[in-house]
């Protein structure tokens, strides 16, 4: 059962992607929703991006021109972990793989599952990647 501590260190903080409510105040997110949001963050921020926190992110945007094979699947799913692993600190990483979709050869689905370290609640993820295969 969840006690309100427990409930309190999983977050708050602005809406992704940025949102404004009816009243015009910045729309928040709580608690579970705020991490899935932060793990859509961090997969969607190349390093260097952010100037106050340059090594934020992940580096699978640098493979976006990679030929769609299993070692760049590989590569791909090695750095999402990493990013995670670094940047999230409210989860415990337990499985991030990733495939081609079927009728979309150009597009890897990644699939995070992950645990929430305060309350070992289970989550995942699926979080489209589109490759453009260089000549």
């Amino acid at each position: 059962m969840n006690t309100s501590g427990e409930r309190r260190f999983l977050g708050k903080g602005w809406k992704f992607p940025l949102q404004v409510t009816p009243h015009g105040a910045i729309a928040a997110s709580r608690h579970e929703q705020s991490i899935e949001e932060a793990i859509y963050l961090i997969l969607s921020t190349a390093p260097g991006e952010r100037v106050m926190l340059p090594a934020f992110g992940c580096g699978i945007h640098d493979q976006v021109f990679a030929p769609n094979n299993s070692a760049t699947t590989a590569l791909i799913v090695d750095q999402i972990s990493r990013a995670l692993v670094a940047f999230e600190p409210r989860i415990d990483v337990l499985l991030v793989d990733a495939e081609t979709a079927v009728e979309q050869p150009n597009v890897l689905l990644i699939r995070v599952d992950y645990r929430i370290r305060s309350n070992n609640t289970l989550g995942n993820l699926v979080y489209p990647f589109y490759i453009t295969e260089g000549t």
